[in-house]
């Protein structure tokens, strides 16, 4: 689930909105249980639900062993605008992008972004198989994984992705609610323990880097339920080789609405975490300077196994605490999206991001 560009979306839709005029009513189709994921075709674009993005988030070391987060995300999304227009140049299909670098000696993030309307070749997605790009932008599944490329006024990156580990196909089945009424919900499954190499330009310095990534690919039509703020979300990769997936969808009091997970042991088991067998627990907060947001930064996630006893205790710690995305001037979304440590008892056991939308203000998607 991912919070960027919203805003300048329905700007944008606005906009055309004037030229080629709303469809009557758009048709998007429900996300139903019991509907397998195939692979690799269900790495694809599915254009004809509201939105979709593909999100990949990782910890790099350089050659002399100074570390950095990174974030890059396609968004997809039909539009309802011009779907009855037969020019190509109608938008019923939007592309966006998002990147960021997560590097301590900056002390916040560095981040950029695109957005155009899919018109090949300067931007689109293909159905077949991941391949999502906005001019020198793009994500694509080759043989051997992933491979991106993002060009940025203070920052690039090509990145190799290559997996380590299976598919982690979320909730039931790849069907993952985010309510108790079953109509909020994607389709939803990540790819934990990506080996990543590559090179990392900042500034005007250039590296080569290695380390490890995860990618979450989620498409719906009715994502967030009514009350809903915001949500939170952890993606991490544990040092054992296992994955830990969680999430809540999160009320104006900061209460939860509804929560999930996924959790693969090091053994390989998968167990489904359902909305009674996660409880996120606020800590230490950090209030922006810049926005005046107030995100709880650490956070202890509770875990009921269905083995019984006592929960797991797990506490999420973030690397630097101005990892805030304050993109008012172009986008308008400002969420808090970085990277975390992972302790249990305190002892590190994985690293991943985490994200935060809605404490600024009410997240509209």
């Amino acid at each position: 689930m991912r919070a960027a560009c919203w805003r300048s979306l329905f700007a944008a839709l606005l906009m055309l909105q004037g030229a080629f005029g709303w469809t009557a009513e758009v048709a998007y189709p429900p996300v139903l249980p019991g509907v397998a994921l195939v692979f690799p075709e269900d790495t694809g674009a599915h254009p004809a639900f509201r939105t979709e993005w593909w999100y990949v988030t990782g910890w790099l070391a350089d050659e002399e062993g100074a570390e950095r987060g990174f974030q890059v995300t396609f968004f997809r999304v039909r539009t309802g605008v011009g779907e009855d227009n037969p020019s190509r140049f109608a938008p019923r299909q939007l592309v966006l992008a998002h990147a960021a670098l997560a590097d301590p000696q900056q002390g916040r993030l560095l981040h950029d972004e695109r957005a155009a309307r899919a018109l090949a070749p300067l931007a689109s997605f293909e159905t077949e198989r991941t391949h999502a790009w906005i001019g020198d932008w793009w994500l694509r599944l080759e043989q051997a994984g992933y491979r991106t490329q993002v060009k940025a006024a203070d920052f690039a990156f090509e990145l190799r992705f290559v997996p380590q580990a299976p598919s982690l196909i979320n909730g039931e089945g790849g069907f993952s609610r985010k309510a108790a009424d079953p109509k909020h919900a994607s389709y939803y499954y990540s790819r934990p323990q990506l080996a990543v190499d590559g090179k990392l330009r900042v500034r005007t310095a250039t590296h080569r880097v290695r380390g490890l990534a995860w990618l979450d690919h989620e498409w719906s039509s009715e994502l967030m339920p009514p009350g809903a703020r915001g949500w939170d979300w952890i993606g991490i990769n544990l040092h054992d080789g296992g994955a830990l997936m969680a999430f809540r969808m999160r009320d104006e009091a900061e209460q939860s609405l509804w929560a999930g997970g996924s959790l693969r042991g090091a053994d390989g088991v998968q167990v489904s975490l359902g909305a009674e067998q996660v409880r996120w627990i606020p800590g230490r907060r950090w209030r922006s300077p810049r926005t005046g947001a107030d995100y709880p930064v650490e956070w202890t996630v509770e875990i009921d196994l269905p083995s019984g006893g006592a929960p797991r205790r797990l506490k999420v710690v973030p690397w630097m605490d101005d990892q805030e995305l304050d993109s008012r001037r172009s986008t308008g979304a400002v969420y808090w999206e970085g990277a975390v440590r992972l302790l249990e008892e305190d002892r590190e056991i994985g690293r991943g991001y985490l994200e935060m939308t809605g404490y600024a203000e009410r997240l509209h998607m």
